[in-house]
């Protein structure tokens, strides 16, 4: 079985560097990660535009949208009256903190993950993108691409968020940057090559096994 290093050399040689998270600042990366819950990237892309030319994601002015402009502005990602409420909600959150990334994951320390779960509409997935993507921390995330590869590499339980993640030890020396990265490479490898039944044997990855 391949280890955490070789799967992240083996997906770099075959997918090359992925470049995601898609966006200019951690507040876009936030709002895109409450909004692609239950949806694709396309519909996000949207809302995303829509908040973009309404805000020009600026935290005090999507603080002062109202719920009916918001729940608008976001219609196309879908379940848009609870995403809103969750939008509202975290932003609310970092602003509490005004904004100061460090200053939040050195307050909360090691229960940083916990208290994100408390947060409406932030379940694991998306509490673990933030700690990889706002936080800058190394931290594994689980996703549905990242379930369908490792099932494919022989771990079993995968068919949980939590069940696969209590299996993953990233090396000791996985920077955030590599957990970028490796989340990256998992889910443009997952679209090329596990979106349909026998796509993963036509990678250069199987040939590996």
């Amino acid at each position: 079985m391949l280890s955490i290093t070789q799967l992240y050399r083996a997906l770099t040689q075959e997918i090359g560097p992925s470049g995601w998270w898609p966006a200019d600042s951690k507040l876009e990366i936030m709002l895109g990660a409450l909004l692609v819950q239950n949806t694709n990237w396309r519909n996000v892309a949207r809302s995303l535009q829509n908040l973009k030319a309404a805000t020009a994601f600026q935290a005090d002015t999507l603080l002062a949208l109202d719920q009916a402009q918001l729940t608008e502005l976001i219609r196309p990602s879908g379940f848009y009256h609870n995403k809103a409420i969750a939008i509202r909600t975290v932003a609310t959150w970092f602003a509490q903190y005004h904004w100061d990334y460090a200053h939040i994951a050195t307050h909360f320390g090691t229960a940083l993950r916990s208290e994100l779960l408390t947060l409406r509409g932030v379940g694991q997935e998306t509490a673990d993108v933030f700690l990889v993507f706002i936080f800058d921390q190394p931290a594994f995330i689980a996703d549905h691409y990242a379930r369908l590869l490792f099932q494919q590499l022989g771990y079993a339980n995968t068919q949980t968020y939590a069940g696969l993640q209590q299996q993953i030890q990233l090396p000791a020396n996985f920077t955030f940057q590599d957990a970028q990265e490796f989340h990256g490479l998992i889910d443009e490898f997952g679209k090329q090559f596990l979106q349909h039944s026998g796509d993963f044997s036509r990678s250069q990855l199987a040939q590996q096994l």
